[in-house]
């Protein structure tokens, strides 16, 4: 679908922010396999890393060396200064590490990826996944918008396991790299030590509720009971995390809209 989207619109280069993350490696590794599908080179790729304010070492070198041995072209973008500097000019308290820090960074990264399309002629592939568009865990404006959003259709869940497989048999160059990816804790790193299961709970649950919610139409009460037997919790918590769901899924509709 990839490389037919880039044929259909003559893209002549594909834009991605590289994070360490999952979702922007199993995107980095279907942009690599789609251009070798088309005969093309890997070096109209462009990797953009941003480490801001929360960025780890560890997922900084796993995007450095992820992105060095496929063998495309490799953009170092740090946004702590530009991001210091806005929140001076909106007058927000940098030691306040609320919405605002956060998403001050995730659109500040968009703006890039942006401008950096037009420039090069490309288009941006947006890495968000099905869970995190069903749950909101995206910034409105900011890495919420792409231009193809290639991982739209798949639960974290998913990405997890892809990513697992193409390191076995498709990427083994960089299995080693994929492995450390899948072991990091998942978080937006918009903050230090943030992660993201603390905030929305296990993606392992939620990707459970997503599924017999949306697929299997179950009501709050039967998808928590079934919840209950699939994961041996107590009903009550079941519940909560059913109602949690809910409650997000409802609340952050205007992001998918």
């Amino acid at each position: 679908s990839l490389a037919q989207r880039i044929k259909t619109i003559h893209s002549k280069t594909l834009i991605i922010g590289v994070s360490g993350g999952l979702d922007s490696t199993l995107a980095l590794l279907i942009a690599h396999r789609a251009f070798k599908l088309l005969g093309k080179d890997p070096k109209d790729i462009i990797g953009v890393t941003m480490p801001g304010l929360g960025t780890s070492t560890r997922t900084k070198n796993n995007a450095m060396d992820l992105m060095e041995k496929l063998g495309i072209t490799i953009m170092v973008k740090p946004i702590s200064e530009e991001v210091l500097s806005h929140f001076k000019l909106i007058e927000h308290d940098p030691t306040v590490t609320d919405i605002t820090y956060e998403n001050v960074q995730a659109r500040y990264r968009t703006l890039i990826l942006m401008n950096l399309a037009n420039k090069h002629n490309g288009m941006v592939l947006g890495t968000g996944d099905m869970s995190e568009l069903a749950l909101g865990w995206c910034t409105y404006n900011g890495d919420q918008m792409s231009m193809y959003g290639i991982n739209a259709g798949m639960p974290k869940t998913m990405v997890r396991y892809m990513t697992y497989a193409y390191g076995l048999f498709d990427f083994e160059c960089v299995n080693d790299i994929l492995t450390d990816i899948i072991d990091t804790p998942i978080s937006p790193e918009l903050k230090p030590n943030q992660t993201t299961e603390a905030s929305v709970g296990k993606y392992e649950i939620n990707d459970f509720i997503l599924y017999r919610y949306l697929f299997c139409g179950d009501s709050n009460e039967r998808a928590a009971w079934l919840l209950s037997i699939a994961f041996e919790m107590d009903y009550k918590e079941a519940i909560s995390y059913v109602n949690n769901f809910t409650r997000r899924f409802y609340t952050q509709q205007f992001k998918r809209s």
